[in-house]
């Protein structure tokens, strides 16, 4: 059976990752997306370290799937290098596992 992973991006806008998880789910590339409460984030870029707000996108896809939904968030992504972190699952129940399959395949 397929295996599912979590993909995770940010975005620094919270309508803009309404706006790339929602339609990524219609399209099929993610069985469900959530979009996490705003966070703080410190990181380096331009050589200074930036402080900025953001949302952190979860994608719940699978393995078969990753390349497609990274190539459709990146053309959408307003990043210059948007975060983008594969996590695979240990463990599943079968009924989770069987449901994201459903939902990301072909219709």
């Amino acid at each position: 059976m397929a295996s599912i992973v979590i993909v995770q991006t940010t975005v620094g806008d919270e309508d803009k990752a309404y706006d790339i998880a929602r339609p990524a789910v219609e399209a099929r590339l993610a069985a469900g997306a959530h979009v996490d409460a705003r966070m703080t984030t410190f990181s380096w870029w331009k050589d200074a370290v930036q402080h900025e707000r953001g949302y952190r996108i979860s994608f719940q896809t699978t393995a078969e799937k990753v390349a497609e939904l990274q190539t459709w968030v990146h053309e959408r992504h307003p990043y210059e290098v948007p975060q983008w972190i594969v996590l695979p699952t240990t463990a599943a129940s079968e009924e989770y596992l069987a449901w994201v399959v459903k939902e990301t395949g072909t219709r």
